[in-house]
């Protein structure tokens, strides 16, 4: 019985410190459903690889054909396929949850990086993202693929941090399972080699050690899949049918294909806070030296993945990734969200300074108030975007050129006279969860001005 009530206590505790945090991933799930699962031929193409594991042990797309992709994702869909059975609307659950697991990790990550509040409101602008929340209701290894990405970087980051072998090791191990999953979750890499940079261990021995136990389960996990399981051989898995796919002769490629998605996927104020965030750090560098060093690693991370994508149309004409951004530039959203999110920190921090007296007060106390305005305001308006996009029954992306990538949307599994005050709901339980989590700061900021 004693026993009996600890754990009660322990949970119960756990419950009230975590709350906000539960706040937001239910919201979350909420929108997510309420959204009704999407349709595309990547995603039956996948569907149909899924049920090949299920029918034969193989992601065969028909008996002996494999898909050209990596398996992980497809035996985890045929995990929950032999539970519930084989369907797409199965299929599209089991992708919701990595989606949920997504917010809570991107949220962690920011706990890491910046502290408790810049996590939660990290956590609420991916999860009201219009973007992520298409992701999380069509049938796509990639947010399996994201989930894992982030879930090594933040084992990774303790790993660095704690100067943990062990850490290391499991690091290294979901590395190889997200490359499993899909190959670029390599770029997951340009964030964790910056922070190792950063809190680098001075022992040249155990950062040596440190770096064998990352690399080596990675290339053991890609070694047994490719020579003796599916005896693909080891380079194949750098081939995709996508990098076969060319644009159409004469067809010449805007160069701001992915600027013009990112502009339409984000929203302008989600667009002016990641600014805004990047400028108070440059402004206040001295005073942010630390937030800095994190800014510029989200930074970096955007830089390189969009990059990448952008060296593949622009020099190697390839189709996919032109008119594919939603897919190509996905790692790049968490970043997004966590250097954004940053600003509210930033904001706060300078609406305490004790250094600041008359106008020059006034005008910091202003300042500090602009970072959770455009927050809060891009949330809304992402909010908005999304119950619009509800009431679509296909959704299409276009660029320069006449070509477009689309989504077919399926029957909803909310009655469509619900769907609204379900997402109402969901939107107002995590901003409460929100302004709960940061209420004592707004109370000393009102009382500022």
């Amino acid at each position: 019985m004693k026993l009996e009530g600890f754990n009660r206590q322990v949970l119960e505790n756990l419950l009230k410190r975590h709350y906000p945090l539960l706040g937001i991933l239910f919201g979350s799930a909420l929108l997510s459903i309420s959204l009704g699962p999407f349709s595309s031929w990547d995603s039956q193409l996948e569907f149909s690889a899924a049920k090949g594991v299920v029918q034969w042990g193989f992601p065969y797309i028909t008996y002996g054909n494999m898909i050209n992709m990596q398996p992980l994702g497809f035996y985890i869909d045929a995990f929950f396929f032999k539970i519930f059975g084989v369907s797409y609307t199965t299929g599209v659950a089991v992708i919701t949850l990595f989606a949920v697991g997504s917010v809570f990790l991107t949220y962690k990550i920011g706990e890491t990086l910046y502290g408790n509040r810049t996590g939660l409101f990290a956590a609420a602008l991916f999860a009201l993202t219009p973007w992520q929340l298409i992701m999380s209701r069509v049938f796509l290894v990639d947010i399996q693929c994201l989930f894992f990405s982030l879930l090594y970087l933040l084992v990774g980051i303790w790993a660095i941090r704690k100067d943990s072998l062990r850490l290391f090791l499991v690091a290294g191990t979901v590395f190889g399972f997200a490359l499993l999953t899909k190959l670029f979750a390599v770029f997951m890499l340009i964030p964790l080699v910056l922070v190792y940079v950063y809190w680098r261990p001075k022992n040249l021995k155990r950062s040596i050690a440190g770096m064998v136990l990352f690399f080596l389960p990675a290339f053991l996990i890609q070694y047994v899949w490719y020579e003796p399981i599916s005896g693909r051989g080891l380079l194949s898995m750098f081939s995709h049918d996508d990098f076969g796919t060319f644009l159409p002769s004469g067809l010449v490629p805007s160069p701001f294909y992915s600027l013009s998605f990112l502009s339409e996927a984000l929203g302008i104020f989600f667009i002016l806070g990641y600014f805004f965030s990047l400028l108070l750090s440059f402004l206040h560098r001295k005073q942010f030296s630390k937030f800095v060093v994190f800014d510029l690693t989200c930074f970096a991370t955007i830089a390189g993945i969009i990059g990448f994508n952008t060296y593949l149309v622009l020099l190697n004409n390839m189709h996919v990734p032109y008119v594919n951004s939603i897919k190509y530039n996905y790692l790049t959203l968490p970043m997004f969200c966590l250097l954004a999110a940053s600003a509210a920190k930033k904001c706060s921090v300078i609406s305490r300074r004790k250094t600041d007296t008359g106008k020059h007060r006034e005008f910091s106390v202003y300042l500090a108030a602009i970072g959770p305005y455009l927050l809060l305001v891009s949330m809304i308006f992402n909010f908005l975007a999304l119950t619009t996009l509800a009431k679509y029954e296909w959704l299409t992306f276009n660029v320069a050129g006449g070509l477009s990538y689309s989504f077919d949307r399926l029957s909803p599994i909310l009655i469509s006279s619900h769907t609204w005050a379900v997402q109402v709901f969901a939107f107002a339980l995590i901003q409460l969860s929100l302004l709960w989590a940061n209420r004592s700061k707004l109370e000393k900021l009102f009382a500022s001005l």
